[in-house]
């Protein structure tokens, strides 16, 4: 295995950012969401937001590969003034336990350093989660 590569996204990035997202949500949520929920999460609709959004995104790559990414922005919850919001962080499960994300969650600290605190949002029934946040 090559080092682990962190660096922003692009445009570029899309289709690999994309595969992440979706293949993540089905790997980590299945079985946590309604199958109606489930049913529409898509490749093709994860792409197209990647494509739409590379903005405030960092991907981690391992052999010319992209296995995770994560999002950050100003807080979206107006409780939290001068926040900032770690929103997303996915990471491919063949790729978990690698310190991947603990690599991912430093850069987005550092984007976010401006802001007086930083949130997060989790699924309280995602243990997993919770146990790595």
């Amino acid at each position: 295995m090559n080092d682990l590569i962190i660096r922003k996204a692009v445009v570029n990035d899309a289709e690999g950012k994309g595969y992440v997202h979706y293949k993540s949500w089905i790997e980590t949520y299945t079985g946590l969401f309604p199958t109606d929920v489930m049913e529409k999460i898509t490749l093709e609709r994860s792409v197209k937001l990647a494509k739409e959004h590379p903005e405030n995104t960092y991907v981690a790559i391992i052999d010319e590969k992209i296995v995770g990414f994560a999002c950050y922005i100003k807080a979206r919850d107006e409780d939290y003034k001068n926040a900032g919001e770690i929103m997303a962080v996915y990471i491919l499960n063949e790729y978990k336990h690698m310190d991947i994300g603990k690599a991912l969650m430093k850069v987005c600290y550092k984007e976010l350093s401006n802001y007086k605190s930083i949130i997060l949002w989790v699924l309280e029934i995602n243990d997993n989660a919770i146990g790595f946040y």
